[in-house]
């Protein structure tokens, strides 16, 4: 008897345990083993094949890749042997791909709707598996494909096809689309910032990374805009995404919130260590420490991702921002630079005018804790009604309408909105709101609006409201307060900020919380003389959990 007729002659179910232990071996990339055997014979390839034996690949999906957040948001139907077979065939390829670095690079002048599909593709299964990552998704990118090489290459190859090196040569501005916000938010995930110390492209780095932190006219911080607190309708386009077979309309967050992470990441990391030591960076993803349930931690960006694809926007929370999220004490760095060049860069000047600007930067210190406004249980036959949530106000306002009083007591925090008989009452969320994995699904559907305040000791910062924010805060220019609101559709925060002492005028901040316990608050602030609907004079701010 031949080795190929033995073989051909073991049991299938010994052969399928075979193939899984032989590729359970190595864990990273395709299953080798799998691929020589299913050349060595036609009855071989018959028992093998994705579409005779797709448990066996399954199986072996399981064993690479990370499920249970994709069960978990998606359902249970995603984990079928048939999916998740085809789903590894589909991320084999892309992780090739990436490892061959095919699209990292402009191979030809100009490009074709194929290519930008191909490179659309790629981008979308990436990060994906970094929202759904448990430990294995991040593996196979950054261990086997060589993401971070891939993601060098894409920003700061003079032929990368983000275009930036070539636009900034050009004095022009680097493009703002998805498939770069889908690169950015990439590049923030995988950063190590010691990695580029020594990179013969560092300046071209900290020059992408400044352009579209700071230029807020240019890429905006979100979308829908942020003078509308409640959007009626989707303007903006939205992708049709392939993941385990399912087609889903989704909108990646845009570029801005990881370029300002990346920027003052780069800004104190690799400064003096004086400056490390006044200065925070902003946490890392890379830096995080691996733990069960890591996933979770993204649990808010992935529903921001569905929200945005909607054709109408959601009124309701409904997992773009997870109750409690923001509970605690915050640290950060806000900057501010000279106000002629950036009035010049309002009036449409060129991005030189940014690289040769100075940027200062201060710290700041925020005390957070959240109240919740829920639905009650109204009666029918009382004639009652269960109030809403305080009304839309000014954008200019962190959307608080003109004339809002808010008073805080031990257990609740009351608005008192012009023209409502009774004060709006927030509670002290149950214990297992300030826990993502133990939120509930009846918790957040019942949720109307979230009020988050802080007290201010000597040395530290905030008073806050979240969707109601009411803070007060400490920073290198003095105490100040902060009252603000929460977006429903897509987790957006907008806090105004005036001083307590001094002639510092308020300030209108904006951000989001990127990530969950391990997240950072990202975001600009502006001035709030110039109108809403117009540019105004803007800065970038971060602020991380005090650890």
């Amino acid at each position: 008897m031949t080795c190929l007729s033995s073989l051909e002659a073991i049991p299938q179910e010994v052969l399928e345990h075979i193939v899984f232990f032989s590729t359970a071996d190595n864990p990273l990339g395709p299953p080798a083993p799998l691929l020589s055997l299913l050349l060595t014979s036609q009855t071989i390839y018959r028992t093998l094949s994705i579409s005779a034996n797709p448990h066996l690949y399954a199986r072996i999906f399981t064993h690479k890749f990370d499920i249970d957040a994709a069960i978990r948001r998606l359902g249970p139907q995603i984990a079928v042997a048939t999916v998740l077979a085809s789903e590894l065939q589909r991320r084999c390829i892309i992780l090739k791909r990436i490892r061959a670095r095919l699209d990292s690079r402009l191979r030809s002048v100009s490009s074709t709707p194929q290519k930008d599909q191909m490179l659309g593709e790629l981008l979308w299964m990436a990060y994906l598996m970094m929202l759904e990552n448990d430990g294995k998704n991040e593996r196979q990118l950054r261990e086997y494909a060589d993401i971070e090489t891939w993601l060098r290459e894409f920003w700061f190859d003079d032929d990368g096809a983000s275009l930036a090196p070539r636009k900034i040569k050009d004095d022009q501005w680097p493009l703002n689309h998805e498939r770069n916000s889908l690169a950015m938010w990439l590049f923030w995930f995988f950063l190590k910032p010691d990695q580029y110390k020594r990179n013969e492209n560092f300046r071209l780095v900290t020059s992408v990374m400044k352009l579209t932190a700071l230029a807020a006219n240019r890429y905006p911080l979100c979308w829908p805009s942020w003078a509308e607190f409640i959007p009626e309708e989707q303007s903006n386009s939205h992708s049709s995404v392939t993941h385990f077979s399912e087609t889903y309309q989704l909108t990646p967050p845009p570029l801005a919130a990881p370029a300002i992470l990346s920027f003052f990441t780069f800004a104190v990391q690799l400064s003096g260590p004086l400056q490390q030591m006044v200065y925070k960076a902003p946490h890392a993803p890379s830096a995080s420490v691996l733990i069960t349930g890591q996933s979770y931690e993204w649990e808010s960006d992935w529903q921001k991702c569905m929200n945005l694809g909607q054709a109408r926007y959601s009124n309701t929370f409904s997992g773009a921002y997870i109750p409690g999220s923001i509970e605690g004490v915050w640290e950060g760095i806000f900057t501010y630079t000279e106000f002629t060049a950036y009035a010049a860069l309002l009036s449409g000047a060129p991005p030189p005018i940014l690289h040769r600007s100075l940027v200062a930067q201060h710290r700041q210190t925020w005390k957070l804790r959240e109240y919740h406004l829920l639905e009650t249980d109204v009666d029918s036959s009382s004639g009652l009604s269960d109030p809403g949530p305080l009304s839309p106000g000014d954008p200019l306002r962190a959307y608080f309408p003109v004339g809002t009083r808010i008073r805080e007591h031990s257990n609740e925090i009351q608005i008192h909105e012009p023209g409502r008989s009774e004060p709006l009452r927030y509670q002290r969320p149950p214990s297992c709101a300030l826990n993502v994995s133990l939120m509930t699904d009846n918790y957040t559907r019942s949720l109307k609006d979230i009020i988050v305040v802080g007290e201010v000791t000597k040395q530290l910062s905030v008073r806050f409201f979240f969707l109601l924010h009411l803070f007060q805060g400490h920073s290198a220019w003095g105490q100040f307060n902060l009252i603000g609101r929460v977006r429903p559709c897509d987790g957006f925060v907008s806090l105004s900020k005036e001083y307590t002492e001094g002639d510092r005028g308020k300030w209108l901040y904006r951000c989001f919380l990127v990530g969950n316990s391990n997240g950072n608050l990202s975001g600009r602030w502006r001035d709030t003389l110039s109108p809403s609907h117009v540019s105004g004079y803007e800065g970038c701010f971060v602020m991380s959990r005090r650890r």
